[in-house]
């Protein structure tokens, strides 16, 4: 039992070299990008705190898990153990699982489904059963979330069909373009460790950390802006970013139709 907390225990091993900077970390660039994680999320909450206390205080659980993620990501790179592994899958698979139960569309729900209270249980019994057959083939889990991600993109674009505000689709083209870039880096990292390392740039993962975080910052505050304006719409919603008015901050959600939640950053 103990040689799943072992280092290199994993059958995962990402492009950078092993033990290159410090003989305790093994991959010391993935375990230190994985701060981002920390950094961002705080910010995050802070930001859309006023939506999420017209909306329901659990949106805040997807950036509480993120740091999460974060925590297990710097565990798992340290160490490249078993443990380590699926710590940082899991708890990614349970951010997914708690964006589905608070923003996916009613109208989209199932027939068979009456309300979003039966929705989130669905979908905690599914991604349970999700966690305990992650176990079965560890290596495939990465391809499994990445799958899920699509969905994800897959279903907002559907709802973004008749959107015709400038401004959300702008961020919509931006969270796209992050999440492409990022899911390049994690792709090139993985299928083609050898050109990296004959350049001796074996970073793309820990640039993947990076660009992952901040397109899930874009992707959440341009969910969170639909369902606001769908379940919410008396609260009159509207996107800005911090720190200053520009594509280059961080999105969030002005909740401009009640004083008590509008924000002033």
């Amino acid at each position: 039992m103990a040689d799943v907390f072992s280092y290199q225990s994993s059958e995962v091993d990402w492009c950078e070299d092993n033990y290159r900077h410090s003989e305790n970390v093994v991959e010391y660039f993935n375990t230190m990008s994985s701060t981002v994680f920390f950094l961002i999320a705080p910010i995050m909450l802070y930001l859309l705190h006023p939506y999420a206390r017209e909306r329901n205080l659990a949106v805040h659980l997807v950036w509480l898990m993120m740091v999460f993620v974060g925590l297990f990501s710097m565990y798992f790179h340290m160490t490249l153990s078993f443990v380590g592994q699926m710590l940082d899958e899991l708890s990614i698979l349970w951010v997914l699982a708690i964006s589905y139960s608070l923003w996916f569309p009613r109208k989209h729900f199932p027939f068979f489904v009456k309300d979003r209270t039966y929705f989130s249980w669905m979908v905690m019994v599914i991604t349970t059963l999700t966690t305990l057959s992650s176990f079965v083939k560890p290596a495939a889990n990465a391809y499994v979330l990445n799958c899920f991600a699509l969905h994800i993109f897959y279903s907002l674009f559907r709802e973004l069909k008749s959107c015709s505000n400038e401004r959300v689709l702008r961020l919509a083209q931006l969270t796209s373009g992050l999440w492409i870039l990022a899911i390049s880096c994690w792709i090139g990292d993985r299928f083609g460790c050898s050109f990296w390392q004959r350049i001796d740039f074996c970073y793309l993962h820990g640039i993947w950390h990076i660009l992952i975080v901040m397109a899930t910052a874009y992707g959440s505050t341009l969910i969170a802006y639909l369902d606001a304006s769908f379940e919410i719409p008396y609260s009159l919603p509207d996107l800005q970013y911090w720190p200053k008015d520009c594509a280059l901050g961080l999105p969030y959600i002005v909740l401009k139709g009640t004083t008590k939640t509008q924000k002033t950053c």
